[in-house]
């Protein structure tokens, strides 16, 4: 006999790339979960049960509850591989094959790197409005050739198979499925009829997939409502710069705008215990 799955509880943001992905996990993996957006995610505020679950405040961050006790993950690929690890009669979110896996993985460290930084910076300028005018078409234009350059990377790994991992969506499909539909919403997407379109449109198809793609849409609607005042200079709210969102910035010669941020009090860096606390 099985053991009982234990209590599921995501710490999330509906339009964050990573914790779409641990969502979609979840979901093809039929597994119940419950989910929660931490209160001000964003202003860097401590918050004691969110940062006891992921000391960098970000998500998402999973707390396993068997009954006895808590089990604290954050780190969405960490995340995904303790799924398949504790949840092995669950649909596997692996091919079988070590090569594919490894292609797979290939896969998820491009979109959780390259690729987000790509829809990072592009929110950063047409949601908070933190570049205008030329300079702002100037790091639209990056975004869509290296958007380009990637699709390219990943259509001959694609093939002819229906999916990344094969006949069904797995691992390298959900890394891919949030910062691709992101470029398909901005009119970065592919050429119409060419295999990532194809793929993009069997995505959709899939319950798990969709489900998660309609929480993204609200949660960007949301954002995009809000607009630049949500993170107006020195209103306490800071968006975040990992490192491979710094690269973009910088590579790209917007480093003025993280320059302007740190004037403004309006972007932040990634966190740890903060010392002597």
């Amino acid at each position: 006999m099985s053991s009982p799955i234990p209590t599921l509880f995501l710490y999330d943001h509906p339009a964050s790339s990573y914790a779409q992905k641990a969502r979609m996990a979840l979901r093809l993996k039929h597994l119940p979960f419950t989910k929660e957006t931490p209160a001000n995610l964003g202003l860097g505020e401590p918050n004691s049960s969110f940062e006891a679950a992921n000391p960098r405040m970000e998500v998402p961050a999973l707390i396993i509850n068997d009954g006895d006790a808590e089990f604290k993950i954050f780190d969405s690929s960490v995340i995904v591989q303790y799924l398949e690890d504790a949840f092995p009669d669950a649909p596997s979110l692996l091919p079988k094959d070590p090569k594919e896996r490894a292609v797979a993985r290939m896969i998820e460290e491009v979109c959780d790197t390259a690729y987000e930084a790509i829809n990072w910076a592009l929110g950063e300028v047409f949601w908070f409005g933190r570049a205008e005018g030329a300079e702002a078409e100037r790091i639209q234009a990056a975004a869509g050739d290296q958007t380009k350059q990637i699709h390219e990377y990943l259509t001959p790994l694609l093939g002819t198979k229906p999916f990344f991992n094969g006949t069904t969506p797995g691992l390298a499909d959900i890394c891919l499925a949030p910062v691709f539909h992101r470029s398909v919403l901005r009119g970065l997407g592919p050429a119409k009829d060419s295999p990532l379109d194809a793929w993009h449109s069997r995505m959709e198809g899939v319950p798990a997939i969709a489900e998660t793609w309609r929480e993204m849409e609200g949660g960007v609607q949301g954002m995009s409502n809000a607009g630049p005042g949500l993170w107006a200079p020195h209103s306490g709210r800071r968006r975040e710069y990992r490192d491979h969102r710094l690269e973009f910035l910088m590579k790209n010669g917007a480093a003025w705008i993280v320059n302007k941020g740190l004037e403004d009090d309006n972007v932040r860096f990634g966190r740890w215990p903060a010392v002597n606390k």
